[in-house]
């Protein structure tokens, strides 16, 4: 680390295609060790520690917008070309969502997994809830329960938790506390990047129909679902998870097993015509 900036874990041939991978809340970039192997045989990868979460944590979150704004300046100075193609779950997907509406000359394209843009019922009482809980999320008993929710895999059990406990309190609290009320960027109707909104089929409803808003959001948006997981499908389903990232990188066609979630009257995001309305929830 150098400066005021966040660490960067760098992989793979320094001339090759850039990808950016932005970690959820909780964890740290070590969440992307099987897709950092499968990768950086021919990409670069850039795996950023954002604030106040592992090798950055001395440094206090701000906001996403001002996160974003970091993970910008780091494709700007390391990706070739000064440009790359950004990759987010969770907290990742609100930063790569915001960077990608508001500083496009450095996105190729885009993959936001598990973000919400749509107002949250009861939004007072959930603020409370989880100032109540940042307290404690770094207590045994609540990492366990927080890994059985998001079907950690019992290999990843143990980095979940070390990099949970790294994680500061204030960042905790900070990063749940405005994921809660996040709206995209006006700047998004103008963003000429690719962006492909995605959710667990078994995520929260709200999730799944922010789908159709984050793409409709961005000219070139597409959305899809990842059959039979939550949240946390990057571990769950890892080979899938990958597989549509060099799928962006190529220009090739997604997996075929996602599933398109109409956006409109073009393409799905398979390069064929969307399934009728109403499949996007099945």
């Amino acid at each position: 680390m150098t400066g005021m900036t966040i660490f960067v874990q760098e992989s793979g041939p320094a001339d090759a295609p850039a990808v950016v991978l932005l970690h959820g809340v909780g964890t740290s970039g070590w969440m992307w060790t099987r897709q950092v192997s499968a990768l950086a045989t021919d990409l670069r990868v850039l795996v950023p520690d954002l604030p106040g979460h592992g090798r950055s944590n001395t440094l206090p979150w701000v906001s996403i917008a001002d996160t974003a704004r970091l993970v910008g300046e780091i494709i700007a100075a390391r990706a070739p070309a000064g440009r790359a193609h950004v990759v987010g779950l969770s907290l990742g997907g609100y930063v790569g969502a915001q960077l990608a509406a508001t500083a496009p000359e450095v996105v190729i394209s885009a993959i936001v997994s598990g973000v919400n843009v749509l107002p949250f019922p009861n939004l007072g009482t959930m603020r409370l809830m989880g100032a109540l809980m940042a307290p404690v999320m770094k207590w045994g008993p609540m990492l366990r329960a927080n890994a059985r929710a998001l079907n950690v895999p019992a290999a990843d059990i143990d980095g979940y938790q070390s990099a949970a406990r790294a994680t500061t309190r204030q960042a905790f609290r900070k990063v749940g506390d405005e994921a809660l009320g996040f709206r995209l960027p006006p700047q998004a109707k103008d963003a000429p990047c690719r962006i492909l909104a995605v959710a667990g089929e078994n995520e929260h409803d709200l999730t799944k129909r922010s789908l159709t808003a984050i793409a409709g959001a961005f000219p070139q948006g597409e959305a899809c679902l990842a059959p039979g997981v939550g949240h946390a499908w990057s571990g769950e389903k890892p080979e899938l998870f990958t597989s549509m990232i060099r799928a962006r990188v190529t220009g090739d066609q997604l997996p075929e097993e996602l599933i398109p979630v109409p956006t409109g009257d073009g393409p799905g995001p398979h390069g064929a015509p969307q399934r009728p309305s109403g499949t996007e929830e099945r």
